[in-house]
Formats: structure tokens, sequence, C-alpha cells
């Protein structure tokens, strides 16, 4: 786990550290086939001052946590889901994405399945991963809810107004466009890739993961992040 530390003496070695944490942000942005634009609109109040050795495949805790977004969507069951009320006090993961996504959006969610499927039954109980749809025109109540219960059945899936979630991704640094049609005649939603990891104290997200951090980060960041506590 990568911790931003919070003073740095030489200008060179912040200037490097700037040019990583933007980098390690860019990173964060796909389209699940296609390229966008960065994934945080500010990737100084995200990580600013990550180390200059920082490798890609490790969480980052940030210098800057994020409040958790004002979202009221609607679940897989079609009923009114408040974000903040209904995982206030509990360690939460958040993710923006989409069913139709061919590659990084399946492949997150089942990093974090398997990782969640290691822990102790109570501490599953406490963890909620949430995974809000770009895509909400297509991917309806029903099917995000059979999308997630092929990766965990107690996955969170929410959709609803895409305005409203994409406000509610900007507010963590991540970016996502309307989705559009394709040469191919396919829809492609580009969308920030970062998994937003909440501690319970105080419901910040404390901790940022790229798309290519590896399960195994997961299996080791996941019993500390249960528990309340930083990896």
């Amino acid at each position: 786990m990568q911790r931003t530390p919070r003073h740095h003496p030489r200008r060179t070695r912040r200037a490097l550290a700037l040019a990583l944490a933007a980098a390690l942000l860019t990173t964060g942005t796909a389209a699940c086939g296609a390229s966008g634009d960065s994934g945080s609109g500010d990737p100084g109040s995200a990580a600013a001052s990550a180390e200059a050795d920082a490798g890609p495949k490790q969480g980052v805790v940030l210098d800057n946590p994020f409040d958790k977004p004002e979202l009221v969507l609607t679940d897989t069951a079609g009923e009114t889901y408040d974000l903040v009320e209904e995982t206030r006090g509990h360690p939460t993961l958040v993710y923006f994405g989409y069913t139709h996504c061919p590659d990084v959006c399946p492949l997150t969610m089942s990093n974090i399945a398997v990782a969640k499927s290691e822990l102790p039954e109570a501490d599953q109980k406490k963890l909620r991963v949430v995974f809000v749809t770009s895509d909400p025109e297509r991917d309806t109540p029903e099917s995000l809810g059979e999308w997630l219960r092929a990766q965990d059945p107690d996955f969170i899936g929410l959709t609803g107004d895409f305005e409203e979630i994409q406000a509610g991704a900007r507010s963590l640094g991540i970016a996502l466009e309307p989705p559009v049609e394709d040469e191919n005649g396919d829809v492609v939603s580009s969308h920030g890739t970062q998994v937003l990891a909440f501690l319970p104290e105080d419901d910040r997200a404390h901790v940022l993961y790229t798309e290519d951090v590896p399960v195994e980060t997961y299996e080791k960041d996941l019993p500390a992040l249960a528990e309340g506590k930083l990896p």
C-alpha cells in the first residue's frame, strides 16, 4: 500500500510526484474499447503528493479524502437507494461502470468478488460494494441485478438519471461521458475506472485503486478495510 507523504522538501521530487499522480489517474479512464479524458477532474486533490516510486498496482492512500457523493438512485430491486444513508458506517467500495463493458468492468468486479469471498463471513457482511452504472439507459434494475449476481449476489447495483450519476462521479474526481454509438453501431460508455474505498469512521474515501490493480492487492487490502482501517 502506497501512502502519500505530506511534505516534499525538494521541488524536483514534488514535480515527479505530481507527474505520477496525474499518470495514475489518467490510466483510470476507459471506454471499454475507446479512450477518454482523464479520470479525475482534479488530480492534485486525489494524490498530489504520491511517492515518485509508487507503483500503479497498489492502492493510493489519499491526502485529501473524498466525501461520499449524495446519490439517490434506484437499486436492482427497483427501490430507491440513498447511497449516503444506506452505506453509513460501513466500509464501502464504489465503482462506476456498465454491464456491456467487455473488459475492465467485469474484471474489476470479479477481482473484488474473489477478494471479498476470502474474508470471514462477519467481515463480508460489513462490507458494501456498490456498482453505479455509467449507462443507465441500458442498465435497467433487472439487467443490472442479473449481471451483478454473476459476480456476487450481495453486490449493490444502482441506476438512474445520467446527469445525477455523472455529478456524483465528478465529486470523486471520476470522469463520465454520455454513452455514444461508435462507427460499428456499438454503444460505448467512457468512464473513469477507479475504485474508491470509504472507511466507516468518517464515511470518506481514503484509498483509490486504478484499473490495473490485481486481485492480489484487493486480497491484501480488504481485511483491513473491512475492519475500518487503512491497509
